[in-house]
């Protein structure tokens, strides 16, 4: 009953009250990356959600899209902009999915959503990530986040799925608002971004 029906009901409820008293921020932060980004404040990618049914996640754009003399985009950690890592560390990134959690596709907790090209790399419990809504922090993002290896992200995210619960849920999210007043985790080592999955 929690994950059916009052889950989702709290998510909509806090994600609309979220959307307006952020909404000035929201839109600071959209006026500066329109400058930065030459128009395109926005950050749109397809990813794997419930059931790995795809949706549109959408952040703000933290990274440009330099590219190197052979035409390949340069590392994550050479791309990320200056404001775009201070957006990063504050965590604003993450407001725009907030229209996620309004559209159903999103929860304000639960594994994060990853790349769809991981989906054949996973084995069968991992593949049990997706048996709950992807959201925005997770027990894996406030037990390490990036800087924890795939076996341990991945560990975090079945324990979740399998104790899910409202006591839980609280839990994560109090303690993602600790880590991001410290602004904790946020980074690979020597990275702007986790390393890419590989498979087992």
């Amino acid at each position: 009953m929690y994950i059916g029906l009052i889950k989702p009901f709290f998510d909509f409820l806090f994600a609309l009250l979220g959307t307006v008293l952020l909404f000035p921020i929201f839109i600071v932060v959209v006026a500066v990356l329109f400058i930065l980004n030459s128009g395109k404040p926005f950050f749109f990618q397809e990813r794997p959600g419930k059931n790995e049914r795809m949706f549109t996640i959408v952040k703000f754009r933290t990274m440009n899209n330099k590219v190197d003399s052979q035409g390949n985009l340069l590392p994550d950690a050479e791309r990320l902009t200056a404001f775009g890592k201070f957006i990063r560390k504050t965590s604003l990134d993450e407001i725009p999915q907030l229209w996620n959690i309004l559209t159903g596709n999103m929860s304000f907790v639960g594994p994060r959503p990853l790349l769809p090209q991981y989906l054949p790399l996973y084995n069968d419990l991992q593949r049990k990530r997706h048996d709950v809504k992807p959201g925005i922090t997770g027990w894996a993002q406030i037990n390490g986040r990036n800087a924890i290896s795939w076996d341990k992200k991945f560990e975090y995210d079945i324990f979740y799925v399998q104790n899910c619960s409202f006591v839980l849920d609280v839990k994560i999210l109090l303690k993602t608002l600790q880590k991001v007043l410290i602004r904790a985790d946020i980074n690979s080592q020597g990275m702007a971004t986790t390393e890419r999955f590989k498979g087992n």
